[in-house]
């Protein structure tokens, strides 16, 4: 006979039936962090419907917690209270976003390149981004679309056993100057482009190469620009320049812009600060 506690607090059951405790276990080697319907489904070698009323069943007795549609996590026993039960968010990116890497301000801060801490996990994911904002087990994420394609200059890392894609340094910087926005704004791309440029592992052909193969004009004016005017690297400015397309595009979309760099064909704010002379 199961007994459950009356406490809000502790919700679990005691104990599963052996035979449930070991489908649970047998489920939980498969899917590793995240369960979802198809593994528990494969790893039980039963339907799908027969595995998300199973799963729904677990979540009910507090052994499972949903972080999304068909997707559950192991409520740890001293988490039990809590609302937060992954302790690493990046953990669940893969399963919730398909086809996706953690890039923006959230790669810039792992590699090094700034200190600034933002309460958003970011993620580009080809998948189409209808929300923007996500929330899963206490933990935020901000949404950003991208071309298959476009899915280079990338790392893997392991978070405990999930592989997660995260863009590698010159790649973050490429996504961050073709959208500011997902580097919190041009001025803080720039101190990440200074860090990059500054340190020992900098690579500045990696970075031209990404650029390229990223496809997108704006990012040589604004590279280079950044370069010329705001860094004095005039290695990377040359660079840029013989890469210029027609066409004028703004240093920062979300920001106005009045005064128009000829030389880089770029717009920019009229009180933005360069380099001084």
């Amino acid at each position: 006979m199961n007994f459950m506690c009356h406490n809000r607090a502790v919700k679990r059951d005691i104990s599963p039936l052996p035979a449930s405790r070991a489908r649970l276990a047998s489920v939980l080697r498969a899917a590793k962090e995240v369960v979802s319907v198809d593994v528990a489904s494969d790893s039980l070698g039963i339907d799908r419907r027969k595995a998300a009323k199973l799963l729904s069943r677990w979540q009910g007795q507090g052994w499972l917690r949903r972080v999304g549609h068909g997707l559950y996590v192991l409520v740890p026993l001293d988490l039990a209270a809590s609302e937060q039960v992954v302790t690493d968010p990046w953990v669940l990116v893969p399963t919730l976003f398909g086809q996706c890497y953690i890039g923006g301000w959230t790669a810039a801060h792992h590699w090094e390149l700034t200190e600034q801490l933002f309460n958003e996990t970011f993620v580009f994911s080809t998948r189409r981004v209808t929300e923007k904002h996500v929330v899963a087990q206490g933990a935020a994420f901000l949404l950003h679309s991208v071309n298959p394609k476009r899915l280079f200059g990338l790392k893997t890392l392991w978070r405990g056993s999930t592989k997660v894609a995260i863009s590698d340094p010159a790649r973050t910087l490429v996504d961050m100057v073709a959208a500011p926005e997902v580097g919190g704004g041009i001025d803080h791309v720039a101190e990440c482009l200074e860090t990059y440029l500054r340190g020992k592992t900098a690579d500045q052909g990696l970075l031209i190469r990404h650029a390229e193969e990223f496809g997108n004009g704006a990012v040589f004016k604004r590279l280079g620009f950044l370069a010329d005017e705001r860094l004095g690297d005039k290695r990377l400015a040359d660079e840029c320049r013989a890469r210029l397309t027609h066409g004028y595009a703004k240093l920062d979309p979300s920001l106005r812009t009045t005064k128009l760099i000829t030389a880089w064909r770029l717009w920019v704010p009229e009180t933005w600060k360069i380099r001084a002379a």
